[in-house]
């Protein structure tokens, strides 16, 4: 059952991920810096979030891009006999004749009506190749401030881009010294059980001893030999998970971690607490504010639908029934303007802004809510820590004691006064007490790692 436990509490539920390794690299007594750095320059999840980042910042690009306007260069080839089509096409190209008109079948005698009723010239044209190229571009002049503002959301979005790949890189810093102090806290449960193996293998030195002697009934040994297997079990569970967080460890720096390199303090400090400066660097906050500004963007964009958009378009062409054939004879322009005016929409520009108002007041209560809940996560977290460094002060001197008991109680087995249970009775309680002192500091860890991450402004990378 304590091994079990162990699994469950002191290390992480890595339940789903896979070893890394980058081209076969192994890594020996790594240090916790180096585990950092390399997550920052290796992590395959913070790699996809860099990559977003970059799709943001060639979205606010293209948003620009949007005030320069358009340019196009446009080739048809056609063939048509339609009456309209043929004349139009003469007409672009600049060769249309009175003949186009009818005017061929005239009786200039004046015989008969010189005006044919329909003309076959005209009806029934011959088919006719056409082949135009034309350039054409249009540009806003005004557009009541629609494109600057959305420019700014775009430049936002990569921001908040940025942000969520910083608060991804704190998670993962989290998660690094998380299971690198865990493995610390693994290695000393494993040199603890290990004692405690050595301790036991005495005492069955001690059991067979005294039987010899007659002190010691046959069972005595038994239930030794049972303990032994048993704490051997729990040796054995230790290191798999040991193994287990090497594994996760390799995941998160996306090499093959082979060791690490030991470190004295298994209990991490606490770290300083300023408010004020709290809800200038935590990344929740960051992300709230500027979402609070994305809103203020998003209303000035529905006001801009009750102002006029203004815009300029130019057009030059030519046109043949020969590709590209006399094309600065045939050449043609056109320049314009347009402005449109919505005057009615039926109360959907009004609809519409009166939601981007609400929205925005609705962010700016998640942005005060965020900070309060900031600032109540801090304290609340501050506490649990305190609480469980007086539980590890408390464990600790409840070990020492319960090392001393059992070294009392096996001197007292000795000389025949206490049974072999009651003495693998203390142990078990040492054993116990020890699963409780390394919980309590994994728990601490924790705490401390989480709350770094929150008061942490991060590092933009």
């Amino acid at each position: 059952m304590i091994s079990k436990r162990l699994l469950t509490i002191l290390l992480l539920p890595f339940l789903s991920f896979n070893q890394a390794s980058a081209d076969g690299e192994r890594l020996e007594n790594l240090t916790l810096t180096q585990a950092l750095e390399l997550v920052k320059s290796r992590n395959q999840e913070i790699k996809v979030s860099k990559f977003n980042e970059q799709i943001k910042a060639f979205e606010a690009r293209a948003a620009k891009g949007n005030r320069y306007g358009n340019m196009d260069v446009t080739f048809q080839a056609m063939n048509s006999n339609d009456a309209g089509n043929v004349f139009g096409f003469k007409m672009q190209s600049r060769e249309a004749t009175f003949g186009d008109f009818g005017f061929n079948e005239f009786d200039m005698s004046g015989q008969t009506n010189p005006l044919p009723v329909a003309p076959k010239d005209l009806n029934y044209p011959s088919a006719r190749n056409h082949f135009q190229t034309k350039l054409s571009y249009s540009v806003p002049f005004y557009t009541g401030g629609k494109l600057d503002q959305y420019e700014k959301i775009t430049e936002a979005m990569k921001t908040m881009s940025s942000l969520d790949t910083t608060k991804l890189f704190n998670e993962k810093v989290f998660q690094t010294k998380k299971t690198y102090y865990d493995i610390a806290l693994v290695d000393q449960y494993i040199k603890n059980l290990s004692l405690i193996i050595k301790n036991i293998k005495k005492l069955q030195n001690v059991v067979v001893q005294m039987r010899k002697e007659g002190y010691a009934i046959g069972n005595d040994k038994v239930e030794v030999d049972a303990k032994l297997v048993e704490v051997e079990s729990m040796l054995n569970q230790a290191k798999l998970n040991k193994e287990l967080a090497y594994q996760y460890i390799s995941f998160l720096v996306n090499a093959d971690v082979r060791s690490l390199q030991s470190s004295k303090d298994i209990v991490a400090s606490i770290p300083v607490v300023n408010h004020e400066k709290l809800h200038e660097d935590n990344i929740d906050i960051q992300k709230a504010s500027l979402g609070l500004e994305m809103t203020d963007m998003a209303v000035k964009i529905q006001e801009t639908n009750y102002k006029p958009t203004i815009g300029g378009f130019a057009e030059y062409a030519s046109a043949d029934d020969t590709a590209f054939n006399n094309f600065f004879d045939h050449e043609a322009y056109t320049v314009g303007v347009q402005m449109k005016w919505n005057i009615f929409d039926g109360g959907i520009s009004k609809a519409n802004l009166e939601k981007a108002k609400i929205e925005n007041l609705k962010m700016q209560e998640q942005v005060d809510l965020a900070k309060s809940g900031i600032s109540l996560q801090t304290t609340k977290i501050v506490t649990e820590i305190k609480s469980k460094d007086e539980d590890i002060k408390n464990l600790e001197k409840q070990l020492e004691l319960a090392k001393k008991v059992y070294e009392n109680y096996h001197a007292r087995y000795k000389e025949g006064l206490v049974s072999i249970s009651d003495l693998l009775i203390k142990q078990s309680k040492e054993i116990e007490v020890l699963m409780k002192l390394l919980t309590a500091k994994n728990e601490h860890n924790s705490k401390v790692f989480e709350l770094e991450s929150i008061i942490d402004k991060g590092e933009i990378i």
